[in-house]
């Protein structure tokens, strides 16, 4: 006989009399179950098209995920926002992305309802309303669901995943890291990764480890307690890091170039019945060249880059395979709903020929064909943050058209998979069905017998936007129960409804002809100039690639989408709509601490995110480091910010001051002093006073002069001719050490202070030391 229970909240239903022998107990009845509750698994993989997976038609081998779809199902329409952070923010609540305050990703939030970055309370997380319900719940991998200025220390934390229902945690907070040396977060702490890539260190396959023990720990305490993992790769975003013999398996599989590419896995979708038989192509995109107009070196280039992706994407579902494998060797696979879905389309972000630097596309500045080429041997590799071009991305979202950012279906469809066992009784089959991911959460909490709860933690929760599409788990001629959908990322505007897609993109020319890297500004009579003129209406019921325009023959039609867009925007706070990127990247937000000119920092505390971090580019500023230095010298970083892609750093090498700027791993500049320092305390100074407007546009933040100094005397100054013009990504601040990649190739990581580092300030003041007579001595020195 079990002890007696109760309800927590409710009447004690015991005894109690004056003595323990007088009185009878009962127990608070803790969270438990339904007995044969599934467990949970969300595959959350990242900027990985519709026509990327080997189920899909790819060519690209993914052994572990195929087989998850010929034991369960494979979705033909499932859709998501067309960006990462709203998709995923869309796939936890079960709302649209805007009602969640992430109208794009958060380092672009802005002071409006449906764009702060803040996802409301009131919209619970699936974490929240599973642990309710006897689960354990983990997310493992990428986050990017707060926003960038409460990535540090100072929290707050209530927005962390440990403050949004989930138990454990291992991954990072922000859109993407290295998989070399990734900025990772457990629980609620920042920690080193455990290897280096010299000893076999790579993100995914650690990610892999610890899902693999968050489950273990539970399980042999409550074998039979479900759990709810979110398991967010990395992968394929960039960096496409993958170790090399993982990309040479693919050697001179692409060589044919991206048209062939699309031709091939639409006959393949055709033949595993993703696409219909009289399925076209959408059109050769005007931004993407012809292959065979490329130079030979160009398409050796563009292939290679190919066949790193192809081999992170193997890679990838490989250690996927690994977590699978585990759950079946412990009998908890057959009774795992497990879901398989990408944020969003295939990305354009390595612009149109690649990249061997993402950070060149977020700060404008693409490098040479010469300059990749010289690096071709190290794509994948630590050295490089690796993105391929706009050819593979679009081929990527064969058939559709477009890509990551906009709402075409290329940005917007995208590979879903659903296997459960002891759920589902078919196998193999396809699903043609309508969906959103804001329908995941309710068919999760659905196929359990679960409904969402009316309160979370004293807040009272709003409806959730999405249907549940279990009821097509047996059925596939079952109709859709998901009719509208509207669309909305950066400007660029869609609504789904019955067969009809209706689409506004961004006004003016293509990407190529702007010579933006994505969005437009968009006025008020830009807009309703769109309106009236810029819409286009497609059947995809009888046209998925968006090929036929039929917006002039059925005028009707479009006007009656067109104002349920606006009925839907109305309602899920897409209004004001804005078309801009990088000056929502640029826009100031509050932050956690007071705004100040001063920032002081110590040695051993954790590293500052970007957006928490002050911000140096493009105005003056001076570091100052309070430092000792013994008999016989130190070395060491003092304070850096960046990795290997672009940063800077002030450091001490073989008892010599210096300061190096990284811009964006095409050139570095430094100062250095000209003879060690002499021992005892100093004060260690760096400063930079601009001497030209930035060009943000065409990649160049302000060129200015650098100066050292040690206690107050001026020892070395030189010009950096251009400064990086808009931010680094990794972009952690860190004093005494250098984590993860090298900001500068004049020394390896971590590279930790060896003298005492007492305090390093940055003064944002702009108010510079001025040392006549030193700076005249080297003025002389150099005629």
């Amino acid at each position: 006989m079990g002890l007696p229970e109760y309800e927590p909240g409710t009447a004690f239903p015991g005894v109690i009399g004056r003595t323990a022998d007088e009185s009878s107990p009962a127990w608070p009845r803790p969270l438990r179950a339904a007995p044969g509750s599934p467990n949970v698994l969300i595959i959350v993989l990242d900027d990985t098209g519709f026509g990327q997976l080997g189920c899909y038609g790819s060519p690209i081998a993914t052994p572990h995920l195929d087989a998850l779809a010929a034991g369960g199902l494979l979705y033909t329409n499932m859709h998501t926002t067309a960006l990462c952070s709203p998709s995923r923010s869309c796939i936890v609540t079960g709302r649209n992305h805007h009602a969640n305050a992430t109208a794009a990703v958060n380092e672009m939030a802005t002071g409006y309802p449906g764009y702060n970055g803040q996802i409301p309370f009131e919209n619970g997380f699936l974490s929240e309303m599973l642990l309710a319900h006897g689960y354990n719940t983990y997310l493992v991998g990428k986050y990017h669901l707060l926003p960038s200025e409460f990535e540090s220390a100072a929290g707050p934390y209530d927005r962390w995943p440990l403050g949004r229902g989930f138990e454990r945690f291992y991954g990072f907070l922000g859109g993407d890291t290295s998989q070399w040396y990734p900025e990772l977060v457990y629980d609620n702490h920042q920690v080193e990764p455990p290897r280096t890539p010299e000893q076999g260190y790579h993100l995914t396959e650690d990610l892999a480890d610890h899902a693999i023990t968050f489950i273990t720990d539970a399980k042999q305490v409550a074998p039979h307690k479900p759990f709810y993992l979110q398991f967010c790769t990395g992968a394929t975003h960039a960096p496409h890091h993958v170790p090399k013999e993982w990309a040479d398996r693919y050697a001179g599989l692409f060589d044919d170039g991206w048209e062939a590419y699309r031709e091939r896995v639409l006959a393949r979708q055709k033949d595993l019945g993703v696409m219909p038989a009289d399925a076209e192509l959408s059109r050769h995109d005007p931004d993407v060249p012809a292959w065979d107009s490329l130079p030979p070196e160009a398409r050796r280039l563009a292939a290679r880059m190919m066949e790193v992706f192809a081999g992170f994407l193997s890679h990838t579902d490989h250690h996927i395979g690994r977590l699978l494998s585990f759950l079946k060797e412990t009998g908890e696979l057959d009774n795992t709903l497990v879901m398989v879905v990408s944020d969003n389309g295939a990305s354009p972000e390595g612009g149109p020929t690649g990249t061997t630097n993402e950070l060149q596309f977020f700060n404008n500045a693409p490098e040479t064909l010469a300059e990749s080429l010289a690096r071709i041997d190290e794509l994948g590799g630590p050295a490089t943050f690796n993105h391929y071009p706009w050819g593979w991305t679009w081929a990527g979202n064969t058939p559709f058209r477009r890509w990551k950012r906009e709402t075409y279906r290329g940005g917007t469809s995208d590979p879903f998979l659903v296997h459960w066992p002891e759920g589902i009784t078919a196998r193999g089959e396809t699903r043609t069905q309508f969906a959103h991911i804001i329908d995941m959460v309710p068919t999760v909490l659905d196929a359990p017998g679960l409904t969402p709860p009316a309160v979370i933690r004293g807040v009272t929760q709003s409806p959730i936007h999405g249907v549940s599409f279990a009821h097509t788990f047996d059925d596939a001629a079952a109709p859709t129960r998901h009719r509208t959908q509207y669309y909305e990322m950066f400007g660029h505007r869609a609504i789904d409804y019955d067969g009809w897609r209706a689409v506004c993109p961004w006004p003016g020319p293509s990407f190529t002809e702007a010579g933006k890297p994505f969005g437009a500004l968009i006025s008020a009579q830009t807009l309703t100039d769109l309106d009236a003129r810029h819409w286009e209406l497609y059947h995809v019921a009888a046209d998925p690639a968006e090929n036929h325009d039929l917006a002039d023959t059925h005028r009707g039609k479009l006007i009656e989408l067109i104002a349920m867009w606006y009925a839907e925007a109305g309602k899920y706070n897409v209004l004001p709509v804005d078309g801009s990127a990088n000056e929502r990247i640029l826009v100031q937000r509050p932050q956690v601490a007071e705004p100040r000119t001063q920032y002081t920092y110590r040695p051993g505390t954790q590293t500052v995110g970007f957006f928490a971090a002050p911000r140096l580019l493009n105005r003056p500023h001076a570091i100052t480091a309070d430092a000792e230095i013994p008999p016989g010298g130190a070395e060491g970083v003092l304070i850096c910010q960046g990795s290997s892609s672009g940063g800077w750093s002030f450091f001490i090498k073989d008892g010599t001051l210096c300061y190096a700027h990284n811009y964006l791993s095409r050139a570095t500049y430094q100062v250095s002093a000209p003879e060690p320092l002499p021992s005892g305390r100093r004060q260690l100074r760096f400063e930079f006073e601009p001497t030209g407007d930035p060009d943000i546009l065409h990649g160049k933040g302000s060129p200015g002069r650098a100066q050292l100094y040690v206690d107050g005397e001026l020892i070395a100054q030189t010009e950096f001719p251009v400064t990086t013009p808009i931010g680094f990504n990794p972009g952690g601040l860190s004093c005494g050490a250098n984590p993860g990649s090298a900001v500068t190739a004049d020394y390896t990581t971590p590279f930790r202070f060896t003298g005492t580092l007492h305090t390093v300030t940055v003064d944002l003041s702009g108010e510079l030391i001025t040392d006549t007579d030193s700076e005249m001595r080297m003025a002389m020195a150099r005629q």
